[in-house]
């Protein structure tokens, strides 16, 4: 996929199943060893950081060369090692300057169940 041929409407997609040890390494990368990170709740699971949920965007962000000026999440309800998160963006706005185009999106992650667990909106560039 490349971003000079998005359009207002396509929605893109991209899905991933967090493991432990992958919430592990984020907890080092970031800094990011809070308790409620580090604890096992009363299934065995780890809760996966916010930041690392919202990277799934970032996978199909990266596919359009999409370059971000803003990126605002708004975190509904926590993601679990364990849980597979899939991550609907959407082109909500495309407008033609010289050299780039000014792209909006939205997107909506929910999990396994179909619950949301993170709203966000992003507006940026994709060079020509």
């Amino acid at each position: 996929m490349e971003g000079a041929f998005v359009k207002v409407g396509d929605v893109f997609t991209w899905e991933r199943t967090f493991t432990e040890e992958e919430v592990l390494q984020f907890a080092h990368f970031s800094g990011d060893t809070g308790s409620h990170h580090m604890q096992r709740d009363e299934h065995g699971r780890l809760m996966v950081h916010g930041l690392l949920t919202s990277s799934i965007g970032t996978k199909i962000g990266g596919d359009l060369n999409f370059i971000a000026k803003e990126m605002n999440f708004e975190f509904l309800r926590p993601v679990f090692t364990g849980d597979t998160i899939t991550c609907e963006l959407t082109i909500t706005k495309l407008e033609p300057m010289e050299g780039h185009k000014k792209v909006a999106v939205k997107s909506v992650y929910r999990n396994q169940e179909g619950k949301d667990v993170l709203l966000g909106t992003s507006h940026g560039i994709i060079r020509d």
